[in-house]
């Protein structure tokens, strides 16, 4: 019997997406209705980026989109052709981490790492768009990302952290 609602796994539509990943031109085959965090993780293997609420709500699955922030549960692969984008993998260099990454190691700033992405990507951004943070511009930044192992007061220390090894960076160079 051939009924013509009824779809078969070889009539799935798919494309070739091709992304710059962490600075590496990639390309992976997937169904058009992937999302981008599966085609991250299944696709290209980057498991830094987590799967969590699947709404929008944790920021698990957040990545760098082109220099923008974005919860990769939200957006189809297909959206991001031809993009840059940065996962956790690529926030640091090979053998040194981001300032950001090394603030929240030092502070203890996360603990099983799963919000980790989130609170990363959403502090990068703050401090790009304001290197002096307040304590409730630290907070309003963070307030996408869902923590279920901290109070969140280590995780604001972190961002002060990087703040301060981030304007140390700049006067270095």
């Amino acid at each position: 019997m051939n009924d013509a609602n009824s779809a078969t796994e070889d009539s799935v539509p798919t494309r070739r997406i091709q992304v710059t990943v962490n600075g590496d031109a990639r390309q992976a085959e997937c169904p058009d209705r992937t999302l981008l965090v599966d085609f991250l993780r299944h696709n290209l293997g980057l498991k830094g980026t987590h799967v969590g609420c699947m709404n929008g709500d944790c920021g698990a699955c957040t990545v760098m989109v082109n220099g923008e922030v974005f919860k990769s549960c939200l957006v189809l692969a297909p959206a991001v052709e031809g993009a840059e984008i940065t996962t956790v993998e690529g926030l640091g260099c090979p053998g040194r981490l981001h300032p950001i990454q090394e603030a929240f190691w030092d502070k203890d700033g996360f603990q099983c790492g799963f919000c980790l992405p989130g609170h990363l990507f959403a502090a990068l951004k703050l401090l790009e768009e304001t290197p002096r943070p307040t304590g409730g511009e630290i907070r309003e930044a963070l307030a996408g990302n869902l923590c279920r192992c901290t109070g969140y007061e280590k995780i604001v220390e972190s961002v002060k952290a990087a703040s301060a090894l981030m304007a140390k960076d700049t006067t270095e160079t």
